[in-house]
């Protein structure tokens, strides 16, 4: 259930465990589960840890057409991970959002 895959999520981005993350994700949107904006926080989160900007903001965009609300811990993780990135231009672009 969500509350379980959240959890293991969450596990995963404690764990410096991106690509494990990221695959949980996956096969919740297989399983045609509804993801919140805390799976997509914890998933974005792991992604920024592991350096894995693009990711990140592919997640940080793929919330918005999923109408799943982001919050100032989703963008604080999505504009961590453009940092850790180098990339300034994205990050300014979050906060212009």
């Amino acid at each position: 259930n969500l509350i379980t895959y959240n959890a293991a999520v969450s596990a995963c981005e404690t764990g410096l465990q991106c690509s494990q993350a990221l695959q949980l994700l996956r096969e919740m949107a297989d399983c045609r589960m509804d993801r919140n904006t805390i799976t997509y926080n914890a998933v974005v989160s792991a992604c920024q840890k592991g350096e894995q900007w693009p990711q990140a903001l592919q997640l940080f965009r793929e919330m918005a057409t999923s109408l799943v609300e982001s919050n100032t811990i989703t963008y604080s993780a999505a504009v961590s991970a453009c940092e850790k990135g180098e990339q300034w231009g994205w990050a300014l672009q979050l906060f212009r959002e």
